[in-house]
Parts: structure tokens; C-alpha cells; sequence
């Protein structure tokens, strides 16, 4: 049996209003700085009577106090919460037993910054991908800077973390997804020509480490973005919402 995990300190509007929406049992406080005015501030009074609504106990903290637990980005506004369960491999394979129409997936590989895997959840969050899959082990994970970042994304998305992703690649090609990579590669394909298939996978690897030579192997096809300048490369999250935006308009073109 894994070990419960310790409550984290999660700050921002965005962040706290997608706590409270999505997981109200796992706040166990609120904060608010004291000298923020809720009633002059609609926003903030809403949040403040959802937890109180859901039994959540409402402190007033000076600022420095919140910028010693949450960072000196916290808006006003912190919650001490049970950190997010990620879903498993076999609760993601039963989804996709379940014949969902035209599955869309992003997979991240090596993306170890939290700001980035951040920035990725909620480009994948607009674009209306159905969920995100990242390794058990070398992955940021959702933490308080993840899920800042992600500005309620890390709530709302399936989001499931896989121990063997390589196995998995093969478990989603069984079950007809088609899956595509991003590398430099000769056999790599631009994605502008890139016609997308119902049922996607599409797998990001972080800047400068890229995807692995056996996860690179198990896809069935490889994209490159074209780059009409200098700039050889872009940041996983940016690459990531090109990648995702592009195949959206593919895929409402059907």
C-alpha cells in the first residue's frame, strides 16, 4: 500500500478556483492574504464562500507569511491540499476498451521543469486533448509550480503516469492508435503535410534530450516542425501547443 502523500502548498486563482471545483475534499485550508478585501473583489468573495460552502476552514496571513509557503507569485491566495492521484496505465487501458470516439492523447517524455510540463497541460487543456500520459520516473509531476502554471489544467485533464512507456506504445497500437513522434530524423515527415487519424498519440520530448532511441522505434511515424529562421529548435511547451493546435484543425475539418 503506497504511502498517503504530504498536503502541498498550492497558490494563484486560477490553481485554487480548479482546486475547489475538481477536488474540494482535498483542501484542507484556505488562505487569503490579510489584506486583500474580498467583497471588493467578486472573484476572490466567490472562492472564499465555495470553501466555506464545503467546510473548508478561510485563514487571513500576511503576505509574507504566504510567500514563505507558496512563492512570491501566490496572488493573495493559497490552499493546503492533498496532492493529485495520478491515474495508472490500467485505468487508461480500460478507457480505451471502453471505444471512446477518436481518442486524443498527449505523451511527454523527459519533460523534468515543472513550468514546462505546466505550460504543456494547458495547451493540451485548449486544445481539447482527452488526456496526458507522462513516465512514472524522469517527469516534473503535478506540482504546486506545475499546476500554477497549468492555471487549472492540472485539475481538469486526465492526466496518468506509466511506469514502462515503451510497453504502453504498444499497447495503444494494438488497440489502433496511431502514434507520432517529434525527432530530426531522415524518415521524419513535416507536420504540415501531416494528415492526422482519428485515434492519436502524440508523443513530446524535451528540448535538447529529445525522445528516447527506443520510444523514437515504437512510434509509427515521426513529424518535424519546419522552421523558416535561424531557430533550429523550440521549448517542449511551445512545440508542444503548435504540435496540438495544428492537429486540432485537422481533426474539426472532419
Amino acid at each position: 500500500m503506497s504511502k498517503p502523500q504530504k498536503p502541498q502548498m498550492y497558490s494563484g486563482f486560477h490553481a485554487v478556483e480548479a482546486l475547489l471545483r475538481h477536488r474540494p475534499e482535498a483542501v484542507l485550508e484556505l488562505f487569503v492574504q490579510d489584506s486583500r478585501a474580498e467583497r471588493e473583489e467578486p472573484r476572490l468573495e466567490a472562492m472564499i464562500q465555495s470553501a466555506r460552502d464545503f467546510g473548508i476552514a478561510v485563514q487571513r496571513a500576511r503576505r509574507e507569511v504566504l510567500e514563505k509557503h507558496a512563492g512570491p507569485q501566490h496572488q493573495g491566495i493559497v490552499a493546503r491540499a492533498r496532492p493529485r492521484k495520478p491515474g495508472d496505465e490500467s485505468g487508461l487501458l480500460k478507457w480505451l476498451d471502453g471505444k471512446p470516439a477518436r481518442p486524443w492523447l498527449l505523451i511527454l517524455e523527459n519533460v523534468t521543469d515543472p513550468h514546462n510540463l505546466g505550460a504543456c497541460l494547458r495547451s493540451a487543456d485548449a486544445a481539447g486533448v482527452d488526456a496526458v500520459i507522462v513516465p512514472r520516473r524522469n517527469a516534473a509531476g503535478l506540482t504546486p509550480v506545475s499546476c500554477r502554471t497549468a492555471v487549472g489544467a492540472a485539475e481538469s485533464l486526465a492526466y496518468y503516469e506509466v511506469g514502462n512507456l515503451a510497453s504502453l506504445l504498444d499497447q495503444l497500437r494494438e488497440r489502433g492508435v496511431w502514434v507520432v513522434g517529434t525527432a530530426l530524423e531522415e524518415r521524419s515527415e513535416s507536420l504540415f503535410t501531416f494528415q492526422a487519424p482519428d485515434a492519436l498519440a502524440v508523443v513530446m520530448g524535451a528540448e535538447g534530450a529529445g525522445l528516447k532511441r527506443l520510444t523514437r522505434d515504437k512510434c509509427d511515424q515521426l513529424l518535424e516542425i519546419p522552421m523558416a529562421g535561424e531557430v533550429q529548435s523550440l521549448n517542449v511547451s511551445v512545440a508542444t501547443g503548435v504540435m496540438l493546435f495544428h492537429v486540432r484543425a485537422q481533426r474539426e475539418s472532419k
